[in-house]
């Protein structure tokens, strides 16, 4: 049995971990178009920071892939996929036979249409992998005013201004909605994030857009004009509001496609032995009750496992995730779960406001489906998991707005550590249970 995954990363390896857990013997190849073994994506601005090096940006050691008896094909990037010969194609015309795939590829930056964004420049770019953040490292040595923009306030955004700054640059973060982490928070949690990012040199212009980018005669920027007219020197700029999925290379597959990749609860595509998982993939929210793409970490991972885990043979099921973001913003730590907005007006919402705490809840009805936790976020994987079994506690709820979140474990002990009933996530035994068969293809 020969197994291909496209992706290096948190879901194809989790994919490759599953299959030999049940697969002893078969072939496992995981191929990528980057030249580095798995590196943690989330730590690509501590590198900047110093924080992390070449060696410990790597979460799998050296000889993990040899260990596992998983064939590593780097650089190698997948153009098209022959879902009837099963054969995956591969830039420059090489074709790699498979008997079961995995599609793990994640998402590629997305770059709206603005006047003189050029890639090829030396100080301009994206930030979501390695190679972009070495690129920025060796950029913020060559600048001279040492002022750089960052397009784009959220978790990307963030995180490379941070690098930036640390790089010693002033940094400039131009966000079109009216908040940073626009997405995720409130406007009193977005205040009290801004506030943090300013007090250590990073400027935020909210309610913005860069509409061009001048350039010198080399084709780098030397500024930015916003929509207001406002002109920002800049040496450096990074393009960081989001990705979008990265399946242009499924066209014609016969893969069904909706946003992202269709998958149904065994991770399966709409083609028979094709499966996906991670930031790619479409998979079902269990808050907002339809199918969504949530890219996240630990998503990834469990979908990849469920998927490697079906490949191999073994029936398991995907019971859905939701939203889930933990940041640190200069020592600020913000934990967001679920619905942070209310979507409707039945939903309510409960909040708890210091000098250095934050907290907010909402509910809907007596069910708890989101929350933010801004400075002390203890008890955030309690909550995390109440959110996600939809349990009752509206009772409770001042207090977790006190900060008390661990009595819910001592009042409902039972209902808390049944919070996975029904898929394995602490262990992986050899007889896994068997599941309903509906899906939501």
């Amino acid at each position: 049995m020969r197994y291909v995954i496209i992706g290096n990363s948190y879901a194809g390896l989790s994919c490759a971990e599953a299959i030999r857990r049940f697969d002893k013997t078969g072939e496992v190849i995981i191929m990528s178009d980057e030249k580095h073994r798995a590196y943690a994506r989330p730590l690509i601005s501590y590198y900047l920071e110093g924080k992390a090096t070449d060696d410990t940006i790597c979460y799998k050691d050296e000889d993990y892939y040899e260990k596992n008896n998983f064939a590593l094909m780097i650089g190698k990037k997948a153009v098209s996929i022959d879902t009837v010969a099963k054969k995956v194609i591969i830039e420059g015309g090489d074709e790699l036979d498979y008997d079961k795939l995995f599609i793990g590829p994640g998402g590629t930056p997305f770059i709206p249409p603005i006047d003189g964004f050029n890639p090829d420049s030396p100080m301009m770019g994206t930030f979501t992998k390695f190679d972009d953040a070495k690129k920025m490292e060796k950029a913020a040595k060559d600048v001279k005013r040492r002022e750089a923009i960052v397009i784009g306030g959220g978790l990307i955004g963030l995180k490379a201004s941070e690098g930036l700054r640390a790089l010693g640059l002033h940094v400039t973060i131009v966000e079109l909605l009216p908040r940073v982490l626009g997405l995720a928070l409130d406007e009193v949690s977005g205040n009290i994030t801004a506030k943090r990012l300013n007090k250590n040199g990073i400027d935020t212009a909210t309610g913005e857009t860069v509409t061009k980018i001048n350039l010198d005669e080399s084709g780098n920027p030397t500024s930015v004009v916003l929509k207001s007219g406002k002109e920002l020197p800049a040496d450096i700029v990074v393009v960081g509001v989001g990705v979008r999925p990265n399946i242009g290379f499924l066209e014609g597959s016969g893969i069904k496609i909706d946003r992202g990749i269709i998958a149904d609860k065994t991770m399966m595509t709409s083609v028979k032995d094709v499966y996906a998982g991670g930031d790619a993939t479409v998979i079902y929210d269990v808050i907002n009750k339809r199918p969504n793409i949530i890219a996240i970490v630990p998503l990834a991972c469990e979908e990849g496992r469920v998927a490697g885990t079906n490949m191999a043979g073994v029936y398991r099921e995907y019971p859905g995730g939701m939203g889930l973001n933990s940041v640190e913003i200069y020592g600020l730590p913000i934990v967001t779960i679920g619905l942070t907005n209310p979507a409707n007006e039945s939903q309510k919402t409960y909040v708890f406001q210091n000098d250095n705490i934050y907290r907010k809840f909402v509910y809907d009805g007596e069910v708890l489906v989101g929350a933010i936790l801004l400075g002390d976020i203890a008890g955030s994987g309690i909550l995390s998991a109440i959110i996600r079994q939809g349990l009752k506690c509206l009772e409770y709820k001042d207090k977790f707005l006190n900060g008390n979140i661990y009595s819910f474990v001592i009042d409902n002990e039972s209902e808390i550590y049944d919070i996975n009933k029904g898929y394995a996530v602490k262990s992986y035994p050899e007889d896994l249970p068997e599941f309903s068969r509906t899906n939501w293809r």
